[in-house]
């Protein structure tokens, strides 16, 4: 961990985001070395503080207010109360604006417009401001009134067709993967939107969906389809365009095999104990295999449980054959190269039980400038006053003030 300077030092962002898209944009955003003031409305704060358990435990071994799910996409940010619904509230928005260079939000369409936080009138006001907008389907269109989430997206984007059992119900992926993918978009489209503004002045519009940027995940599966015109078939674990590559029950549980060349696949045969399967003419190429696969599996199958798991993963990876377990999830973060990248973090927390906080590590490595972790995820309205009293100059008296109208 470094404190250093990040790439971002010296970009602030108002986040108005809440639940996962915005925030995890802006949390990226915050790790690269961003100054991001989150917005919160007084009392309730973002949705997901409620989104538990499980949620951090004090010192007394009570539960907080701070739920896992909250603390997954809010570190690096520092939380300031402010009512938005009232003139007062709006006002304070804006007069933090000049010291800002990206406003983001993740209201309905058309949600801020009625408080004068919408684009329209922030980009009249402020024209450097870049002003992302997240929603879940868009600005424009015939869905674009309707609250989206990240299951709807998963379902109307065609992801859910082809997720889950080859004969059994849809299934969404095990996370909120459309919400993820949306902040990772946005948080790309940003900073694209800030190079431009640094060269030009102008700052942009950025609308992003949650529905858009799931169909764009659909990679191949989606190009399949617009080159080809029949529809998809749900596969479980198998792959539409390369044969082997599933998982394989193995003498003692399960192993996944991602075989995607020749020379691979007449390695694997050969360490399996089955050298003339490569030259078996249904299965001399990948496109060969892929057209055979209802005879590869099963022999597939019939090979991978002669050895357990273990065995297929570290025989196979000298040969440069690509394998691996299904780990659970504490497997995962007990795994050697998961621990060596980093990926398992801990953080201060001021009201922790045992004063820290367990995240998840940013996976992005930068030789000269690493991302950092300054702030562990704050509680709500912990700075304030003090982000008031930067930008604003509000001293205490003022910002007392301000908290008995209710407006902070």
């Amino acid at each position: 961990m470094t404190n250093q300077p990040g790439p971002l030092d010296g970009i602030r962002i108002l986040d108005l985001t809440r639940i996962l898209a915005g925030p995890t944009c802006t949390q990226l955003l915050g790790d690269l070395g961003a100054d991001i003031i989150k917005v919160e409305k007084p009392d309730d704060g973002d949705d997901t503080r409620g989104w538990g358990p499980p949620y951090l435990k004090d010192k007394d071994g009570n539960e907080t207010r701070e739920s896992a799910y909250y603390m997954a996409s809010n570190r690096n940010k520092r939380s300031v109360t402010i009512d938005i619904t009232c003139p007062e509230g709006v006002q304070l928005i804006k007069d933090m604006l000049p010291h800002c260079d990206a406003l983001c939000q993740n209201f309905k369409v058309g949600g801020l417009d009625k408080y004068g936080l919408g684009y329209d009138e922030i980009h009249a006001e402020f024209p450097h401001l870049v002003y992302l907008h997240i929603s879940g389907f868009g600005r424009t269109g015939p869905y674009a009134k309707r609250a989206g989430y990240d299951m709807l997206a998963q379902g109307m984007s065609g992801v859910m067709s082809l997720t889950g059992p080859v004969d059994g119900d849809p299934h969404k992926v095990g996370v909120g993967i459309s919400d993820v993918m949306c902040g990772m978009y946005a948080t790309s489209a940003l900073l694209a939107a800030l190079r431009h503004r640094d060269k030009t002045g102008q700052g942009q519009l950025i609308d992003l969906a949650l529905l858009d940027s799931t169909v764009a995940w659909l990679i191949n599966e989606g190009v399949n389809y617009l080159t080809y015109g029949k529809p998809n078939v749900r596969r479980a674990n198998a792959h539409s365009n390369i044969v082997p590559y599933d998982v394989y029950p193995t003498a003692d549980g399960y192993v996944i095999l991602a075989i995607g060349n020749d020379g691979q696949f007449q390695r694997f045969c050969e360490f399996a104990g089955k050298p003339e399967l490569p030259a078996d003419e249904r299965f001399l190429r990948n496109d060969l295999r892929v057209r055979n696969r209802d005879a590869m599996t099963p022999l597939m199958r019939q090979m991978t449980v002669m050895k357990t798991t273990e065995e297929w993963v570290t025989g196979l990876a000298p040969l440069g054959v690509p394998s691996a377990p299904v780990n659970t999830v504490p497997q995962a973060f007990a795994d050697p190269q998961i621990q060596h990248r980093g990926m398992a973090i801990e953080m201060e927390h001021p009201i922790s039980a045992d004063g820290m906080c367990r995240l998840i590590g940013n996976p992005i490595k930068l030789s000269e400038t690493p991302v950092s972790y300054r702030r562990p995820p704050p509680m709500m309205g912990q700075h304030t006053d003090e982000v008031l009293a930067e930008l604003l100059n509000l001293d205490t008296a003022a910002c007392q003030a301000l908290r008995d109208k209710g407006i902070i």
